[in-house]
């Protein structure tokens, strides 16, 4: 694989937000569903998850930097050069044996170099856990149980409908691989919400658990309402008769139809407020709201009865609702 940096297109100083943008840039870009003609979308997405990986998780990039993982987030083992005939700083001077308690043996292996006050002795199994096991790779004396680092987490992101925040529901998302997977969406759930599927993500390079998929949940663009917070906003056409003489109309919700009642006198523009009708809020606190914006439409046709009444309005009644953008 690629230099991770190069893959995101940042500078290897450049800062861990820096990082983070560029990644959801290039996720945005390349997600397969965004390219389904493109045959080759799937790799270079999961070229930008894998490189993301690496950069994005500071402890992994600081690896990456120093030399100790490539550009896949594996351990580089290292050679057995500077095992000299000294004892001088990494050399290795043999081993010696000696007696172990009860009469019995044991054997030590002496490496030059070690902080002052270690022993002479050093026990192999270290050296070997850390070459071929990666960090927490070492067996307990008398064979104790492993322990492995657990594979990387990889974050993913699942576009839902409106309808699917409120009441609930399924979502499929693509992993880097390019297998699918289905996500259970909790009704309620607010945008920006991370949802763990635990054991989904990368396979850990030293045997041990893998790691994590984190599904951050997008909203989708809605055909009617805009999302103003936890608010709805949706535009109502009515009719130049309802707005002047008031009336009771149906209004969309995210949940079905209610009846909303018009004042008299309702100029295009007005926004009446249904309260509970937007979006859930988490923590036990209220939904938002669905602000109703009113739209005076008139007929598609030519009315000459109504233009008539509008002429004799201009004539007798005449008003400027344009008078105070002039102060």
């Amino acid at each position: 694989m690629r230099d991770p940096y190069q893959v995101l297109g940042v500078a290897k100083g450049a800062s861990q937000a820096d990082v983070k943008k560029a990644f959801r840039k290039l996720a945005k870009q390349h997600h397969p569903d965004q390219n389904p003609k493109d045959p080759k979308a799937k790799e270079k997405f999961a070229e930008i998850n894998t490189a993301y990986e690496i950069v994005g998780d500071e402890k992994k990039r600081a690896q990456f930097d120093r030399g100790e993982i490539d550009a896949e987030g594996k351990p580089r083992h290292p050679g057995f050069e500077g095992f000299g005939a000294g004892a001088g700083p990494g050399g290795f001077s043999g081993f010696r044996r000696g007696g172990g308690p009860g009469g019995g043996q044991h054997f030590e292996f002496n490496f030059g170099g070690g902080a002052p006050g270690a022993g002479a002795g050093f026990d192999a199994a270290d050296i070997f856990a850390d070459l071929f096991g990666g960090r927490g790779a070492r067996s307990g004396a008398g064979g104790g149980r492993q322990t492995h680092e657990a594979g990387a987490d990889i974050a993913l992101e699942a576009a839902i409908p409106l309808e699917t925040a409120i009441h609930g529901g399924k979502a499929r998302v693509l992993m880097p691989s390019g297998r699918t997977l289905e996500v259970n969406i909790p009704a309620g759930i607010e945008e920006g919400k991370q949802i763990r599927l635990r054991g989904q993500g990368q396979p850990s390079p030293a045997g041990g658990p893998a790691g994590d998929a984190l599904v951050s949940v997008r909203f989708e663009k809605h055909g009617l309402f805009r999302i103003d917070g936890r608010d709805l906003r949706l535009d109502l056409p009515i009719t130049l008769y309802e707005a002047v003489l008031g009336a009771k109309v149906e209004s969309p919700t995210l949940s079905g139809k209610v009846e909303l009642t018009l004042p008299p006198h309702s100029n295009s523009g007005r926004t009446l407020r249904l309260r509970g009708k937007g979006l859930p809020a988490a923590g036990g606190k209220p939904a938002g709201d669905l602000l109703v914006t009113l739209r005076i439409v008139l007929p598609d046709s030519a009315d000459h009865e109504l233009e008539e009444l509008a002429r004799r309005m201009r004539a007798d009644k005449p008003y400027n609702p344009r008078s105070e953008l002039g102060k």
